[in-house]
């Protein structure tokens, strides 16, 4: 009884410690300030596998259409998941920076709101970087098939001009502001899921058809309105930025908003 005693307190010991040391890993290591920009990156690279390996296991067991695909077309439907997934993380992200959290808020801040920015603000940034590295290697390697040029110039625009953001500090609020757009690439991925499942006239496709044009709107009409009224409002501060940061950040909000 006491040598059963003796191995259960050495094995709650052994996972004391090394849950410690895993505390230890992520505080001074993953998270450290010096390292975010690194580790984000490869962090988002790597959650586009698991998320990719995910979509592959649920769909092969529970979607009758996925069974019937071309290697392909699975392959696509696998990635248009990751980029479902990344939409809806980084859309849902900088909707909180952009109007509720009180770090671009001028009503806290009494510093310039083009240079402010945080752990957070750098890690959802540089996940979405790791997205779009790793779906920009997905477009090469199975070119043309995933994407045409159009989609190797938007994704290194806009992967450029989030990782001078992430690794400049500056303009992190207008990145953010632009990232809003992808909101509307979940409705644009259902899109496609439905039409490749034969469902091109149902009514689900009619209603995914009115969110899209819904999303359109507010996330890429109306919401750069209230970007540049923005910029309007703060131009002395946006003069800072470096001539680099202002090119690069307007390509990429012009490229979100032809995109499609």
């Amino acid at each position: 009884m006491s040598a059963m005693s003796s191995t259960s307190l050495q094995t709650i010991g052994a996972i004391k410690s090394y849950h410690h040391q895993a505390q230890h890993l992520v505080k001074n290591y993953l998270l450290a300030d010096p390292f975010i920009p690194y580790t984000s990156v490869l962090t988002g690279i790597f959650l586009c596998k698991v998320v990719y390996d995910l979509c592959h296991f649920i769909s092969n067991s529970h979607s009758k259409t996925y069974i019937i695909l071309t290697k392909i077309q699975r392959i696509e439907w696998n990635n248009r998941g990751i980029s479902t997934v990344h939409a809806i993380f980084i859309s849902a992200l900088s909707l909180y920076f952009v109007f509720w959290s009180d770090l671009f808020s001028d009503r806290w801040h009494n510093d310039l709101v083009v240079f402010r920015s945080s752990r957070l603000s750098s890690l959802g940034l540089g996940i979405s970087i790791g997205y779009f590295l790793a779906d920009l290697g997905m477009i090469f390697w199975k070119y043309p098939s995933l994407g045409g040029i159009e989609y190797i110039v938007h994704h290194s625009l806009s992967g450029v001009a989030v990782a001078y953001s992430l690794f400049s500090g500056e303009g992190q609020l207008y990145t953010y502001m632009v990232l809003i757009s992808e909101i509307t690439t979940p409705e644009i991925n259902l899109r496609w899921y439905l039409d490749t499942a034969g469902m091109k006239k149902s009514l689900a496709y009619v209603v995914n058809g009115v969110f899209i044009f819904l999303a359109w709107l507010v996330a890429r009409i109306l919401l750069f309105i209230y970007m540049f009224y923005h910029v309007y409002l703060h131009y002395n501060q946006v003069k800072l930025i470096l001539r680099f940061s202002s090119f690069s950040s307007l390509s990429s909000g012009f490229i979100e908003y032809v995109d499609t």
